[in-house]
């Protein structure tokens, strides 16, 4: 068994292709986001024997029951078959639960592009003071004037926003 590949530069040479390819794959409820912008692609390891390569991914749910998680199941061992591992397995590991923190800066960038409100901002459960958002940025115009209107938007990880200044409904990825 070798060392497992907890991002696109650790692991083996064949590991550190198996991320690249499951970091292909996009999140089904948001897809302009890749699983590995999002947080959700967690290892990869390449166990070789003499029956040939396994592969096996590992992915975090951004929340347990999360809908999505079966097709991006699905999405990564189809990736990974069509690249060419012929035994995937994709396990969905539940602890340390997901995190915002653990999206990626360009993922937050294409969140907002996208017209999603990033989170801001950290998870609670860390260490030090605990930043408060005052207020949630409109990704349509960069506007502060805004309100809650939903605490569940398109998604339970989204919020539903409403900007004043422009007057135009948003998501906003929350903060957990």
């Amino acid at each position: 068994m070798t060392a497992l590949a907890t991002s696109p530069e650790h692991g083996t040479a064949r590991e550190q292709h198996a991320w690249r390819v499951a970091a292909t794959v996009v999140d089904p409820e948001v897809p302009v986001l890749t699983i590995e912008d999002l947080g959700v692609l967690r290892a990869v390891r390449v166990d070789a024997s003499e029956r040939g390569e396994r592969v096996v991914v590992d992915i975090t749910p951004t929340y347990s029951g999360c809908p999505a998680m079966d097709a991006i199941r699905d999405d990564v061992v189809l990736a990974l078959t069509a690249d060419g591992f012929a035994d995937v397995e994709v396990r969905t590991v539940l602890s340390p639960a997901w995190t915002t923190d653990w999206m990626s800066e360009e993922g937050k960038r294409k969140l907002t592009a996208y017209g999603i409100a990033p989170p801001s901002g950290r998870a609670a459960h860390r260490q030090g003071p605990v930043r408060l958002a005052l207020s949630i940025r409109c990704p349509r115009c960069g506007s502060l004037d805004t309100h809650e209107v939903s605490r569940f938007g398109s998604t339970s990880c989204k919020a539903l926003y409403e900007c004043r200044a422009c007057l135009e409904p948003f998501d906003h990825f929350k903060v957990i």
